[in-house]
C-alpha cells in the first residue's frame, strides 16, 4: 500500500482533497488529529470523509504542540497526557489501528512522573487494541528509554527518515528498534527548511534507508510524510502526482531489494 500525510500545506478542504489522493493513486492516509495548524474543531470528521474518499485510515498523528510536557506536574503535563489518551480512545472508537506521538526533545528528560503516563497509555492502548509508535526526532535519549522500558507488544516505533539524518546520523535506529517498527514518515532531506521535502529531492541514501527498513520484516504501507513549502509553485494536483511516482518508486525499491536478500 502507498500512504501519505493529509495535512502538506494547500488551501483545500480536506474532504476534496481526499478524493485527490485517491484518484492520484494514494491507498491510505495518516490523519493530522489535533486543531492546530488551521484544521479548526471539526478535525475528527475528516476520519469520515477519507473513509467516504475510500481511503485507508493507517494511523493519526497526536498533536504536538505540548509534547515536552509530558514530565511536568502543572496543567500543560496533564493536558498533553490527556490528549494522547484521548487519541488512543478515538483510534478505538474509528477502529484505526495506530496512533503515532513525540515524545518530548531529549532537553526535557522524561522523569518518572512521565514514564508513569508512559505506562497509563501503554496500558490504555492495551486496553483498546490500538498500537502507540513513538517517533524519531531529537529524542534519542527519551526514545531509548521508553522502547527500552516498555515491553508491550502495543508500543513501538515510528521511523522518520529525515529526522533520523538530522537528529540521530550516528545511530542505526532501524536497526536497534526495527523490530516494533509501526509506521514510516518518509521524506527527504533538504530545501529551505532542510526536512519534509519529497523523496529523491534531497540528499537521503534511499538505497540505504530501504535496504535498513527490509531488514526489519516491516510489511506495512510506503508512507510519506511531505509538506509543500518547496514546491509552492504547483498545485495540489500535481503535487500529488509527484509524490504519488516517489511512493512508487520507493516501493518498486523495497519489493526489488528483498528479492536481492
Amino acid at each position: 500500500m502507498l500512504g501519505i500525510y493529509d495535512c502538506f500545506g494547500y488551501d483545500v478542504p480536506f474532504n476534496e482533497r481526499y478524493k485527490l489522493k485517491k484518484k492520484s493513486g494514494f491507498d491510505c492516509v495518516m490523519l493530522w488529529w489535533s486543531d492546530k495548524f488551521g484544521r479548526g474543531e471539526g478535525y475528527k470528521k475528516d476520519a469520515e470523509y477519507a473513509i467516504e474518499a475510500g481511503l485507508i485510515i493507517e494511523n493519526i498523528h497526536a498533536p504536538v504542540h505540548e509534547q515536552d510536557c509530558l514530565s511536568m506536574d502543572n496543567l500543560q503535563g496533564e493536558s498533553v497526557f490527556e490528549s494522547y489518551m484521548q487519541c488512543v480512545r478515538d483510534c478505538k472508537e474509528r477502529e484505526i489501528p495506530t496512533v503515532v506521538i513525540h515524545l518530548p526533545g531529549d532537553d526535557f528528560p522524561i522523569n518518572e512522573r512521565g514514564m508513569g503516563r508512559v505506562n497509563e497509555i501503554a496500558y490504555e492502548a492495551e486496553k483498546c487494541g490500538v498500537r502507540v509508535a513513538f517517533e524519531n526526532l531529537g529524542n534519542k535519549m527519551n526514545l531509548e528509554m521508553v522502547l527500552r522500558t516498555v515491553k508491550s507488544k502495543f508500543v513501538g516505533f515510528c521511523y522518520d527518515s529525515c529526522h533520523h539524518a538530522n537528529y540521530a546520523p550516528d545511530i542505526d535506529l532501524l536497526e536497534k528498534y526495527g523490530g516494533r517498527l509501526f509506521a514510516l514518515h518518509l521524506q527527504d532531506n533538504g530545501g529551505r527548511n532542510n526536512q519534509h521535502q519529497l523523496p529523491f529531492d534531497g540528499n537521503i541514501d534511499w538505497e540505504n534507508v530501504i535496504k535498513k527498513i527490509n531488514l526489519t520484516g516491516y510489511s506495512g504501507a510506503t508512507s510519506l510524510e511531505p509538506m509543500n513549502w518547496d514546491y509552492e509553485d504547483m498545485n495540489i494536483e500535481g503535487f500529488l502526482h509527484r509524490a504519488h511516482k516517489a511512493a512508487v518508486r520507493l516501493d518498486g525499491m523495497r519489493n526489488v531489494l528483498k528479492c536481492r536478500k
